[in-house]
């Protein structure tokens, strides 16, 4: 077994399309971001992840829901919650708005599938409890997605790009 494949904790994933999948990333990408986070993140245990890819309609109706914020954003992370003593593997949900992160891509002048890794990591990070409420956490957060990503060959999504 290869070093990698032992420091990544096993992972039950899900993807869901919301939408029509055609220009996508298909669920062996998806697992791919999600474990890297994992393995960023340090997470040696068994995990299960669902993600939702879902239009801008949905993405607005999940935002308002949850956040009261009556428009579409990039990534929802739905952390799980157990009662004490229940230790299950699920770790939580994320939903991610498509049109949002073409949209978003196209105006960062980013690769669009780099955008779609980003913020699966950045969603996973969530799931794991990593937040960027203050600044000292945001620094933190972006540090260890930065690294994460450029473990996939991916540049720091927080420069500014010409």
């Amino acid at each position: 077994m290869n070093k990698r494949a032992s420091e990544t904790p096993q992972l039950e994933l899900a993807v869901s399309y919301g939408l029509p999948r055609k220009g996508l990333p298909s669920s062996p990408r998806f697992r791919g971001w999600v474990e890297a986070a994992l393995r960023g993140a340090g997470r040696r245990k068994p995990t299960a992840v669902a993600i939702r890819l879902v239009d801008t309609e949905e993405g607005r109706e999940l935002n308002h829901q949850y956040r009261d914020k009556d428009y579409a954003t990039n990534v929802l992370s739905f952390p799980a919650e157990f009662p004490p003593g229940v230790d299950l593997p699920l770790i939580g949900d994320l939903a991610i708005s498509a049109p949002v992160v073409a949209r978003e891509a196209a105006e960062q002048g980013k690769p669009e599938l780099e955008h779609w890794a980003h913020l699966t990591v950045h969603g996973t990070l969530h799931l794991l409890g990593y937040d960027h409420i203050d600044e000292a956490e945001a620094e933190a957060m972006e540090a260890l997605e930065t690294r994460i990503l450029a473990g996939l060959g991916i540049a720091d999504p927080y420069l500014l790009r010409d």
